[in-house]
């Protein structure tokens, strides 16, 4: 979803059972990033990228991020799609950022299904590019996309955060392989 770029940005740290998450909220309440503490360096950077010196205030995110989120972490796994969101992306990152919303919890999908899904079947490969420029993990569900043996692939929060997601979501077996 694409706005305009705005003048300030709020950050919130909100604890999670698998780290502390960086919530970087905009003045109308929508979530324009999501990263872990332990990647701030990674999240200062995606933020040059996508809103240039946009000023940064440390601020409590708004009610209708952080209550969904709570609910997710808490199991009620549907809570994920009331939370508003919009980000800055090319137009090709922006289709694959909305397809991953209709992977359902409990779900996964390889880069080639997904990139099938799309109608690009030929850009397996920019479609990892896109999933893994996602700045909304959890709540654009890119942790849902898995190889094509059933394998953790990469996740920019580490793939220890993404198996927990996935065992959280019912979408992982104890062997560590996608179901």
């Amino acid at each position: 979803m694409l706005l305009s770029r705005p003048d300030r940005l709020h950050l919130d740290r909100f604890a999670t059972p698998i780290g502390t998450a960086l919530l970087v909220t905009d003045d109308d309440g929508n979530l324009r990033l999501l990263d872990w503490e332990d990647h701030e360096e990674r999240m200062r950077l995606l933020l040059r990228r996508g809103y240039g010196s946009v000023a940064l205030e440390r601020g409590p995110a708004p009610t209708a991020v952080r209550l969904p989120l709570e609910r997710y972490f808490s199991g009620e796994l549907s809570a994920l799609s009331e939370i508003p969101w919009r980000t800055h992306g090319t137009a090709f990152q922006q289709l694959v950022w909305n397809a991953l919303t209709g992977i359902a919890a409990g779900r996964t999908m390889s880069y080639g299904a997904l990139a099938q899904r799309i109608g690009k079947a030929s850009a397996v490969r920019a479609v990892g590019l896109a999933n893994g420029a996602n700045p909304v993990s959890v709540v654009v569900p890119c942790h849902r996309v898995i190889g094509s043996d059933g394998s953790l692939t990469g996740y920019g929060g580490g793939l220890e955060r993404k198996r927990w997601l996935l065992r959280h979501e019912g979408a992982l077996a104890e062997t560590g392989r996608a179901l």
